[in-house]
């Protein structure tokens, strides 16, 4: 590898440090390692900025203020640029210095609060695209419950409402993400999307493998093999949580492990970088290994590290090439 691959990564958490933390600085690298100069740096290419809200009261307000934050970013004079249909993805990936931007929703509690109609969370959500030009995917849950379903730390499954997000969804070019459903969940709405013949992408935009490292929020071997069959996308998780406590080296071997799985074709990035200096959760610290703490050198030294045991075709694929077969075949539909 004679030069840096370009490089897309499938989750942060800007938008959120730029609309909650006192006093931000897209630029400050040294408190989020998905900071402009870090994305620069690390050759980003394109990176998706995920609306994040927690399920309870004031959700959608909190993620509006995302959403708008996201046009902002858009319209202003600077590096980044709003990636909206395959013909800009083809410019930005050959641009120098260009970081690309595409919105997602984590966490379908960002458009419909758990008491309101479910017909106004639809509008809000025509809102969201409206505003930010497209979605790339939405999750339907976080770590605790909602209106929708199980998240990932319940064993709650598929509920009315999650049937009929899912169906709202068919056809609209709009990819599910499965990273924060609990097992029940995701298998439900599989279930779900084969029996109606729904065409909905699946990926998991930011985790690992349960095989590798047991939690949670990583992928049992099971839905692996769903995503795969389906030609969709797994972004790798940096969080140390979701890596292995104490081995940094893990990294590679969820990667490695995952190819050995036949994920060849739908492996990819997915960092997960958010600001972590107001966590009161002492046992997380440090968030992230200092291998991986930041967009501008994590990239890098892990294809670095690969290059014996993958070949350049394989590396190329984790680095850019499955995420932009993905998402030009999911676009190229519109």
């Amino acid at each position: 590898m004679t030069s840096r691959l370009p490089i897309i990564d499938m989750h942060c958490d800007l938008l959120v440090y730029l609309t909650d933390v006192p006093n931000p600085d897209m630029n400050k690298v040294e408190e989020i390692g998905c900071a402009l100069p870090a994305l620069t740096e690390g050759n980003v290419k394109l990176q998706v900025m995920a609306m994040y809200s927690a399920t309870e009261s004031g959700s959608t307000n909190y993620a509006a203020l995302q959403r708008d934050m996201f046009k902002v970013l858009a319209d202003s004079d600077n590096s980044l640029t709003s990636v909206t249909n395959n013909k800009i993805l083809q410019q930005v990936m050959r641009q120098s210095g260009s970081v690309g931007m595409v919105a997602a929703v984590e966490n379908a509690s960002g458009f419909c609060e758990e008491n309101e109609p479910l017909e106004d969370g639809f509008k809000k959500l025509e809102k969201m695209i409206e505003i930010c030009g497209r979605l790339l995917y939405i999750s339907f849950t976080h770590h605790t419950g909602n209106r929708f379903g199980g998240g990932n730390m319940t064993n709650d499954g598929i509920t009315t409402d999650g049937k009929m997000l899912l169906d709202y969804l068919h056809g609209r070019h709009i990819a599910v993400d499965l990273s924060h459903t609990s097992d029940a969940l995701a298998f439900d709405m599989l279930t779900h999307i084969d029996k109606e013949r729904l065409d909905i992408p699946i990926i998991a935009s930011h985790s690992n493998f349960r095989p590798v490292w047991k939690h949670n929020r990583n992928l049992p071997d099971e839905l692996t093999q769903e995503i795969i069959r389906r030609k969709g996308l797994i972004g790798m998780n940096f969080l140390r949580a979701f890596v292995n406590d104490e081995d940094p080296e893990a990294l590679l071997n969820h990667i490695l492990y995952g190819i050995s799985k036949g994920a060849e074709d739908v492996i990819c990035f997915g960092a997960d970088y958010f600001y972590t200096a107001d966590s009161t959760d002492l046992s997380r610290i440090p968030y992230y290994f200092k291998e991986h703490e930041q967009a501008g050198t994590s990239y890098n030294s892990i294809l670095s590290r690969l290059q014996e045991q993958l070949s350049q075709e394989q590396l190329e694929k984790l680095a850019f090439g499955n995420a932009r077969r993905f998402i030009t075949n999911l676009w190229s539909k519109d």
